[in-house]
């Protein structure tokens, strides 16, 4: 695997800072200040940004692979470092001029989300007025822009239509909501907005963002389907599940050594003998798993990044494998967790870490194989 990147050679610097601030991170509910800033530093946030803006309109494959490093050290921060990217590739959706009001002061601004159409927005000459709440937004304690998704009633009566709009940082309150046992580092409070104007040019329809149209780039990597860019969420588990099976390999290795050099000896009436070939078959399975989803996760980056349409069987595919690779992660994680030991479990250990973060993070709607089977069926099996 090509390591070379500039952005994941960062991003290895990052994870391990991360790991490193990850308990007072969780304490505090948010990422650690250097961490976030060092998240900005090596290039995730401008990875997608238009060329146009100073951005460097990356591919999917690099940032899974950094986003994945960073996972190795703490999953919040990978977790952050992933939508750090992906949003800004949302934000390049909007028409020019409201991309040059975004990165007026470079390609570096932090930007958040919140895709369900949870506000209001009225229209007014010249835009919109916005109100609502959003919870569950990652990071917004330094984010700079929020993209937040809103309905907007028909002024004919019709259907209301939903759209997203660019907010900076004055524009909105940050509720402390987050209070979660896992991804606890992430920061996601809630966020609101009274009766802050939009111009139109910060703002989209989101059906155009879900199906990559893009109103003034020809990039490619903006012009992707959002379902076919749930490594967005996914890749993150992938750095979990090889951080996890690194502290399980680190806790059980001193096991194994003090048991081979003790030699054979005859277990307590009722109690076990040592078994070797138990580690050994956990180890094995584990690392395969991990070697599994990988190549589904990077499949589906190649399949982003591939010029040209997406159909919509390979946008669905996309969609399938990261679903199921996240499963997957969990049922690794889930196993290293059970046979690690008690010692392994303590709170002081990072393997209990990994097993709470990859558990919570599966739970997000956008990871779910049921819903991903569906839409993934229906497109081979026509109805």
């Amino acid at each position: 695997m090509d390591l070379t990147s500039e952005l994941v050679s960062a991003a290895r610097e990052t994870g391990a800072l991360a790991a490193q601030r990850a308990d007072r991170a969780e304490a505090a509910r948010r990422l650690d200040p250097e961490v976030a800033g060092a998240l900005v530093a090596a290039g995730f946030a401008r990875h997608f940004v238009p060329k146009a803006c100073g951005g460097d309109e990356g591919t999917f494959l690099d940032l899974n692979r950094a986003v994945s490093a960073v996972g190795e050290g703490c999953t919040a921060t990978a977790w952050c470092a992933s939508l750090s990217a992906h949003v800004s590739r949302m934000a390049a959706h909007l028409p020019a001029a409201g991309c040059r009001e975004v990165w007026a002061d470079g390609p570096d601004a932090l930007l958040v989300a919140s895709l369900t159409p949870l506000g209001t927005a009225r229209r007014v000459p010249g835009g919109y007025r916005l109100d609502g709440t959003w919870p569950f937004v990652s990071a917004i304690d330094y984010a700079d822009w929020a993209l937040l998704a809103a309905m907007v009633p028909a002024e004919d009566g019709g259907q209301p239509q939903a759209r997203v709009l660019a907010v900076p940082r004055d524009a909105w309150r940050t509720e402390d909501t987050w209070q979660s046992v896992g991804m606890a580092a992430t920061g996601s409070n809630s966020v609101t907005v009274e009766d802050v104007l939009v111009p139109d040019a910060r703002s989209m329809s989101r059906e155009d963002l879900f199906t990559g149209r893009a109103a003034d780039s020809d990039a490619p990597c903006h012009a992707v389907p959002m379902q076919a860019t749930t490594m967005m969420f996914a890749t993150p588990a992938l750095g979990a599940a090889k951080g996890a099976l690194a502290a399980w390999t680190g806790s059980v290795t001193p096991k194994i050594r003090a048991a081979a050099a003790a030699g054979p000896r005859q277990a307590h009436a009722g109690m076990p003998a040592f078994n070797r070939a138990s580690y050994d078959v956990t180890l094995t399975r584990s690392a395969t798993e991990i070697d599994a989803a990988e190549l589904l996760l990077e499949r589906a980056a190649r399949t982003a990044d591939a010029a040209g349409a997406l159909s919509p069987l390979l946008t669905m595919r996309n969609w399938r494998d990261c679903a199921m690779a996240t499963e997957s992660m969990v049922g690794v994680v889930n196993r290293l967790f059970r046979t690690i030991g008690t010692t392994g479990q303590s709170v002081r250990s990072p393997l209990q870490r990994f097993w709470r973060d990859v558990n919570s993070l599966a739970g997000h709607q956008g990871l779910q194989v049921e819903s991903a089977s569906v839409a993934f069926s229906r497109q081979v099996i026509a109805l």
